[in-house]
């Protein structure tokens, strides 16, 4: 892994604008004040994750909005108001920190002609901005990274006149990114210097967002040109769209989830029972059918038949965890050393032995990636869109191909994290699971159940990027997700935990599902050209949610 966190020094200077003559007199070269764009291009990537990532952005609320996550905190009722912590946090990384630099590195390549970094960085820029816009809607865009130009307060554009000009940049890029002998270096932090990885990266992208205009765009004739040439989009693990975070704890590359687990002082995250009761075949969806990923997907650090260390309010075998809304009289216990945290999958945690133990921060490697768009998603999105009739093919066929490489992902990170478990190949024992999801799904009886597995198996092995189901969510309606206006109390499982009887747990929520995000408070006190806070989120949708 490279030391990516070296790049953290640089960036202070060139995004707080420029300093008085009198401080040029002494140059201190180990804290240069301007650095090429190839030094720029990491610091664009990790930070442009981070914006995205639980535990560093948005994806620490959206993780809870897509029912994936529970917690104590504001999002556990959709109540993440402008002055939220990680909503701040992840506006700030993307716009201050990933696309200002952004912004100057295309400015430097531009000038010295380097075209795999120009069309790095426009491919770069239109997965960032696409991002921004499906959760926020309207977004400063055209005057965004502009001070040099003297724009101190950019104004926000529609994310329907954005849109267009995303598809415009990735083609831009492609058509750089697809010259005779391109090729970059290992400044690039995603694909090592690899240009035809980036073409497909790019051209995939394109695919996922002509999947999200599909209900307000005729787009049919772009799919399926995209899709008529598949061996040019994202057509293996390997060739996934990701981040990859590193080992080292001083300066700390792990991924960002791993801390937040495993070396916390307070674990505040925990495991939706929603999420693990589909799973477990629990919840109706898909009914009595275990997924062999929970192992690899969920820690617990209570073994099955042991007591845990506080009352709980949900358990299943070692599984322990918080409903959503909960208003339960064991909701607010100290659970550090006995809830259920993420495994090694997503985040280079611990795979689930079945034995128990308190989680360590050397207890796992950290070492995992964060996921933009893989080759699973890249399978769901085309089983979608063969649904909705805007592609031809094997709609059952695809979705399959899509499950069966959501378990080659989970062998892949194994691999990967470097960890000194010995951890059974997920792959070889999952023809049962696959041939029950199969008979499911031919039994849907309509394009509306098929889609809702579709979408339901995407969401599951979406786990660790939130940004993209909460996409899914709003646009398709699927998968269903706990809804504690319908559901006043619930009662746990019965025999659930081998130690005490699980008491009714009341849940309550008041505000409707947050159709965007609202603004940052912050950016709005300070930007003249800015609109007035989201009102209602319920109905303040994005424009391409019908």
């Amino acid at each position: 892994m490279k030391k990516i966190y070296l790049i953290m020094t640089l960036f202070v200077s060139l995004i707080t604008g420029g300093c008085s003559d009198y401080l040029n007199i002494n140059d201190d070269p180990n804290n240069p004040i301007d650095v090429d764009h190839t030094t720029l291009i990491p610091t664009v990537q990790l930070y442009g994750t981070y914006a995205l990532c639980a535990a560093e952005g948005l994806g620490e609320h959206l993780d809870v909005y897509t029912h994936q996550v529970s917690t104590r905190e504001e999002a556990n009722r959709y109540g993440v108001t402008g002055a939220g912590y990680y909503l701040e946090r992840g506006w700030r990384r993307m716009y201050v920190t990933c696309l200002s630099n952004l912004e100057l590195a295309l400015q430097k390549a531009e000038k010295l002609n380097d075209t795999f970094s120009i069309g790095v960085l426009k491919v770069m820029k239109a997965h960032y901005y696409s991002q921004m816009v499906d959760v926020f809607g309207d977004i400063p865009f055209s005057e965004a990274g502009k001070t040099a130009e003297g724009i101190m307060y950019p104004k926000y554009d529609s994310g329907k006149d954005i849109y267009p000009q995303l598809f415009a940049l990735l083609d831009e890029g492609i058509a750089l990114l697809s010259q005779d002998g391109v090729a970059g270096g290992p400044y690039d932090l995603i694909y090592g210097g690899k240009a035809n990885l980036w073409v497909k990266a790019a051209k995939t992208l394109k695919l996922k967002l002509y999947n999200q205009v599909r209900l307000v765009q005729d787009v049919k004739s772009e799919v399926q040109a995209l899709l008529a040439k598949p061996e040019e989009l994202i057509a293996s693990t390997d060739e996934s769209f990701m981040f990859q975070f590193g080992k080292s704890q001083s300066p700390d590359e792990r991924h960002p989830g791993y801390p937040d687990s495993y070396a916390a002082t307070q674990i505040t995250n925990h495991i939706s029972p929603w999420f693990f009761e589909i799973m477990k075949g629990i919840n109706p969806v898909f009914s009595g059918v275990e997924d062999p990923r929970i192992p690899y997907y969920f820690y617990n650090q209570v073994a099955p038949n042991k007591p845990s260390k506080q009352k709980c309010e949900y358990r299943v075998g070692g599984f322990i965890s918080l409903y959503f809304g909960s208003n339960g009289d064991r909701r607010d216990l100290a659970r550090d050393e006995d809830v259920t945290v993420m495994g090694i999958y997503p985040v280079g945690g611990h795979f689930d032995e079945g034995v128990g133990g308190v989680v360590k921060n050397n207890g796992g490697t950290g070492v995992a990636p964060y996921r933009y768009l893989t080759y699973a998603d890249r399978l769901f999105i085309e089983a979608e869109l063969i649904n909705a009739g805007l592609a031809t093919g094997d709609e059952k066929a695809v979705f399959m191909q899509g499950v069966e490489e959501s378990f080659n992902m989970v062998d892949w990170v194994v691999k990967k994290s470097g960890t000194s478990q010995t951890v059974p190949a997920l792959k070889g024992n999952v023809e049962s699971y696959l041939n029950s999801i199969q008979f499911i799904f031919e039994q849907a009886g309509s394009a509306e159940k098929r889609l809702e597995y579709i979408m339901t198996q995407k969401w599951i092995q979406s786990f660790g990027n939130s940004v993209d189901q909460y996409t899914d969510y709003r646009r398709t309606g699927y998968p269903i997700m706990f809804d504690p206006k319908t559901t006043p109390e619930v009662t746990p499982p019965a025999g659930g935990d081998p130690t005490e009887e699980l008491p009714t747990v009341p849940v309550s929520c008041s505000l409707n599902y947050p159709a965007s995000l609202p603004y940052v408070a912050a950016e709005l006190a300070v930007n003249l050209n800015a609109p007035e806070q989201k009102n209602d989120l319920g109905n303040r949708k994005v424009f391409w949610d019908k």
